[in-house]
């Protein structure tokens, strides 16, 4: 029996199927990076918020919150939190320096600019979370017919030996076939990879902006509910 060399056959290809193959190992091995990248990513913002989210409900008040939340560096509810209190410094300051005493209806009016500011980080943080899940995304969708490509070509090539040779026996399309079909599974060998982690960081990043808003939400409430005790 023939031992197949996948090597042996990426050598004997022609120009353009080696071209196709460099282009899917180009996209495997940005895939794997990402792929690796994004692993490490999740886990520290698993962690970090879970610690965070521990600390900011032991807090008695929202500037001891604030030291937790410098503490950490990847925790999107606490870079919520952040731009939220400083928004409410904001708010304090300008109440200071403006004339006349403040009313509730000013109170709840200054609540929308912390709601947009606390909207505002969360399409921040789940951009940067987001960033380079697309290419995976491309990666599973074009390879395939990248490598389909790569195969159309090299049995075209392969036709046409046959044609320069007069020959049309197993033995003269076989080889040249064969090196073109390992352009498409080299296609489907990146694309699956690719599809199967693009839809689990999805489905994690769809469950980090739930907790996101529902932070936001708790947060908001927290700062509403002080605002009309003081009335």
């Amino acid at each position: 029996m023939q031992h197949i060399s996948i090597f042996e056959m990426f050598w004997n290809a022609g120009p353009m199927v080696k071209f196709v193959m460099l282009l899917l190992l180009a996209f495997s091995l940005s895939s794997w990076y990402i792929i690796f990248r994004k692993h490490l990513l999740f886990k520290k913002v698993r962690q970090e918020s879970a610690d965070f989210l521990e600390q900011f409900w032991k807090c008695r008040n929202l500037a001891e919150a604030q030291k937790s939340a410098f503490d950490t560096t990847l925790c999107p509810e606490a870079s919520i939190f952040k731009s939220g209190y400083a928004e409410l410094q904001k708010l304090s300051q300008n109440k200071k320096a403006g004339p006349g005493e403040e009313t509730l209806e000013m109170r709840l009016a200054g609540m929308e600019n912390l709601k947009r500011t606390l909207r505002k980080t969360e399409s921040i943080e789940t951009g940067y979370l987001e960033k380079s899940l697309s290419f995976l995304a491309t990666t599973g969708s074009a390879t395939p017919f990248i490598g389909l490509f790569g195969t159309v070509w090299g049995i075209m090539t392969s036709f046409k030996e046959i044609g320069l040779r007069g020959s049309a026996s197993l033995a003269v399309v076989a080889p040249g076939i064969s090196e073109a079909l390992v352009a498409t599974a080299g296609g489907l060998a990146v694309a699956i990879p690719a599809v199967v982690f693009y839809n689990y960081y999805t489905n994690q990043l769809f469950e980090i902006e739930g907790n996101m808003q529902s932070f936001s939400a708790d947060f908001l409430n927290v700062i509403e509910r002080d605002l009309i005790s003081r009335n």
